[in-house]
């Protein structure tokens, strides 16, 4: 395979990006988007934010804090990224045949026309392929070119932001040998604790140990391939990917968990992590699954479909706690993790609230207390104001299409812009305002050929569990 280049096209700070290119107001701001209340996760974090140390997955009243008055916090907007990463997309295909696309912002890509060419070669193949890209949507993307997909997306990690990186064949192996083990595909905590202990920090210790040795510790199944890895060696092939049937995410615990507060209190990270996967997808989920392994090593799954596909975090996460067993009485916990399943992109918003409840009650003191969210928002998001939400797209009968950045006392502020019009006035209505109703946000993207057509391609992205039967409780 030594002429073979492999491509990782990657969306710098997706979700972020596409709110500040749909709302040029939020262009140079630190924005952060996830949930906004006291429990919420990030979900993205512009690089504005990134400069304060605000992270994806990170507790957003962490990033928050961090930030200070100036954070601009947006609630997920998944129609608008799926329309987004759909055109990105399309536009990659158009130069690539074969796009192994594996979420909304990431891709592996192997171009026929560069097998066998030179590293020059390919740095100006990938900067006409980021050229395409920004001029056809106007996002940024960074790629790293490769000899496989280890290499590839390594070497997109360290284009970022908004570069290219071309890894040639005579520094692969300098390359990977100083990076942390936890860098290697496949290596996770539990992996990356029992090669610390063995005083294995980084890949090239790890490439240096023997098949048997490695085997040995990592196991005979995954040890082999990650050994190959960690040399370099890695054929796998680019392809399309099959839809996902499922969308998990899972944690191994240091110490078992022996009650029901630390299972709730551990669930939230996980179930966040797993909706984050959800909001990648593009589609809502009807079927939530909670899997617990016991110190012992069986498994318990419980299962609860709901009436409608939904990609809110409250039903979803609410539901998740719903199916949580006490340890008390079943045994101490080792891993916990939460999966969504019943995958469609029919979605129904707000379907649930009793199942919201549940978060809604440790969220109200957060809410209540917190700074608005949105620039020129006077109190934070609130469902009791006629429905309008911080970040819902809205349209006036003479103003056209914006988005709301604040209510309360009876008023909401709207931002007047879209991708098309560059930054635009802000008005204040009162609530009940007849002239003024909710939009289709896709229209935000100034794109008239998606306006009618919002699906995303999307694929995989999930844990290699397979899921468990739905409304089942069984021990394995």
């Amino acid at each position: 395979m030594e002429s073979r280049w492999v491509l990782h096209l990657d969306m710098d700070a997706f979700f972020a990006s596409v709110e500040q290119l749909t709302r040029p107001t939020l262009r140079g701001r630190p924005v952060l988007v996830g949930g906004l209340g006291g429990r919420g996760v990030v979900a993205g974090a512009s690089y504005e934010a990134r400069a304060f140390g605000a992270r994806s997955a990170m507790p957003m009243h962490q990033a928050r804090r961090l930030i200070g008055v100036t954070a601009v916090v947006l609630p997920p907007r998944g129609v608008v990224y799926g329309a987004a990463s759909r055109r990105v997309f399309e536009t990659v295909r158009r130069v690539v045949p074969i796009v192994e696309q594996l979420s909304f912002d990431e891709a592996f890509a192997e171009p026929p026309q560069l097998f066998g060419a030179s590293a020059d070669a390919v740095q100006a193949f990938c900067e006409d392929l980021r050229r395409r890209v920004r001029e056809d949507t106007g996002l940024v993307a960074s790629v790293g070119a490769g000899s496989g997909k280890q290499i590839a997306k390594i070497a997109s990690d360290l284009a970022k932001p908004d570069g290219i990186r071309v890894v040639r064949r005579a520094e692969e192996r300098s390359l990977l040998g100083g990076l942390p083990v936890r860098r290697l595909w496949g290596i996770g905590p539990v992996a990356e604790e029992k090669l610390h202990r063995l005083g294995i920090e980084t890949i090239g210790q790890l490439a240096a140990l023997t098949d048997a040795e490695v085997a040995n510790i990592l196991g005979a199944t995954i040890g082999p391939a990650l050994h190959l890895l960690a040399r370099g060696i890695d054929d796998r092939p680019v392809a399309e990917r099959a839809e996902a049937k499922q969308i998990s995410a899972e944690s191994t615990f240091a110490t078992d968990l022996s009650s029901l507060d630390q299972l709730h209190e551990a669930i939230d990270p996980i179930a966040e992590h797993a909706h984050q996967r959800l909001l990648r997808d593009g589609r809502g989920a009807r079927t939530v699954t909670v899997k617990l392994k016991k110190s012992d090593m069986s498994t318990l799954t419980r299962s609860a479909t709901l009436p409608y596909a939904t990609a809110e975090a409250g039903a979803l996460i609410a539901l998740a706690h719903r199916l949580l067993l006490d340890p008390r009485q079943i045994g101490p916990i080792r891993l916990l993790g939460v999966g969504f399943s019943g995958l469609s992109d029919v979605l129904q918003e707000s379907l649930f609230p009793d199942l919201e409840l549940f978060a809604q009650t440790s969220e109200a003191q957060d809410l209540a207390a917190a700074p608005a969210v949105a620039t020129g928002a006077s109190v934070a998001p609130s469902e009791s104001d006629m429905g309008w939400r911080v970040g819902d797209d809205v349209v006036h009968r003479d103003l056209g299409h914006g988005w709301v950045q604040g209510a309360g006392h009876g008023v909401v502020t709207v931002r007047f812009e879209t991708r098309g019009s560059g930054p635009g006035p802000a008005r204040t209505f009162p609530t009940d305002a007849n002239d003024l109703t909710s939009a289709n946000p896709i229209d935000s993207l100034d794109w008239p050929d998606y306006a009618d057509d919002p699906a995303a391609l999307r694929n995989e992205d999930q844990t290699a569990t397979s899921p468990p039967a739905a409304d089942d409780v069984s021990g394995r």
